[in-house]
């Protein structure tokens, strides 16, 4: 009976510590929209960065991580003359495992507009 409480305690505390996730963000604008002088291209591109931790150590710092995945962004969606990102959006996302590992996902989706001449 105290073998099954116990582990029953064990693997409740496991649970709640094993799979927990943290998501925050931000919205930035890159360019002035204040007038009628632009276009949209295209909406909602996404660059995605992926980076993991074991027990506290390896990968980058988050703004390391928001610049990589903006490379990834530009790379699938470059930008000609008169084109600017827009609504840009940066999210992150946490997952833990246990305390020793961590992965960390930064997602920035934007906009993309071109203004008139």
């Amino acid at each position: 009976m105290k073998k099954t409480i116990l582990s029953f305690g064990i693997a409740t505390i496991l649970a709640l510590t094993s799979c927990a996730s943290y998501h925050s963000g931000t919205l930035q604008n890159s360019s002035s929209l204040s007038s009628a002088n632009f276009s949209y291209i295209k909406k909602g591109i996404k660059g995605v960065k992926k980076c993991t931790y074991i027990l506290g150590i390896g990968g980058f710092s988050k703004q390391a991580i928001a610049d990589e995945a903006k490379e990834e962004l530009l790379k699938e969606n470059s930008l000609g003359n008169n084109q600017a990102l827009a609504n840009i959006t940066v999210n992150y996302k946490s997952k833990y495992f246990f305390g020793l590992y961590q992965e960390v996902i930064c997602t920035i989706t934007a906009d993309v507009v071109v203004f008139n001449k």
